[in-house]
């Protein structure tokens, strides 16, 4: 959670702060440990806010089977897009404004034009960064191969849906719902923001590009061996108290081991 969160935000997509917390409890004869916690920014307490500079437009956890924006799931928007603001207004006009654009039937007879209805509401470009990173790192449990684990933000200043990740709590780790591959060739409808805008040569040289940025920028194998290293020191005295030493220096081994091994990947995959 912590250092993908650190990877989204210094790539400059919105994220979620995180901190590590040693928590202790005292029921009256002294501290007692709870262990080491994980406290990770409410995205519509604060960090909205704090990345837009507003949080006045519609914020939406994506929770349950519309998620996806497949065809046929129109009608299942309102409950699978909880709104965590403006709950007052029964509208959700914005995201079904999405799901119009995403499934117009301009898409295969006038690209150009589906492109720039798309991009009028929902930021394109931030989504496949976002997926870009989220390839090379290799997180399954969110779009693409789960309905969940994401927010949209309405932001006033752009009119357009931002993409927010959230939940990372098992990226970083190999196996999983393979049909991710860095290439998407597997995906199909049934995720049409991957399968759809990669579809597009156009979006999908950007979602290339966003790879090759990724690999030498956020995601190299010395830069991420040095915040493993130093997060792990961090946390140490109390993370080693609860699983032992060597499980502890090998699940550190594992990442570094992980990052090197996707890295190769998407070297291998941009050579293609």
């Amino acid at each position: 959670d912590t250092v993908v969160a650190d990877i989204m935000e210094e790539a400059g997509l919105a994220s979620a702060k995180t901190s590590f917390v040693a928590l202790y409890v005292d029921y009256g004869e002294g501290p007692v440990s709870f262990g080491l916690y994980t406290m990770i920014e409410v995205i519509d307490d604060t960090a909205v806010e704090r990345v837009f500079g507003s949080d006045d437009g519609n914020i939406y956890e994506a929770d349950g089977t519309a998620v996806s924006l497949a065809e046929g799931t129109f009608d299942g928007i309102a409950d699978s897009f909880q709104k965590e603001n403006n709950e007052d207004e029964a509208d959700w006009s914005d995201i079904e404004a999405l799901y119009t654009a995403l499934h117009s039937d301009l898409r295969q007879s006038d690209p150009a034009a589906w492109q720039a209805a798309l991009e009028a509401v929902f930021d394109v470009d931030t989504f496949l960064h976002w997926l870009a990173i989220n390839t090379v790192i290799e997180n399954w449990d969110t779009y693409g191969g789960a309905s969940h684990n994401y927010y949209l933000y309405n932001d006033p200043a752009t009119g357009q849906l931002t993409w927010i990740p959230w939940d990372h709590n098992e990226a970083l780790k190999s196996g999983g719902r393979s049909q991710m591959t860095l290439e998407m060739s597997a995906i199909g409808d049934e995720w049409p923001l991957i399968r759809y805008l990669l579809d597009n040569p156009d979006y999908y040289e950007t979602y290339v590009n966003y790879i090759d940025d990724t690999i030498h920028t956020v995601f190299t194998p010395e830069a991420m061996t040095a915040r493993y290293e130093a997060l792990a020191a961090l946390i140490a005295p109390y993370a080693v108290a609860d699983v032992g030493q060597a499980a502890f220096d090998q699940a550190i081994q594992e990442l570094i081991t992980h990052t090197q091994n996707r890295v190769a990947a998407a070297e291998e995959f941009l050579e293609e």
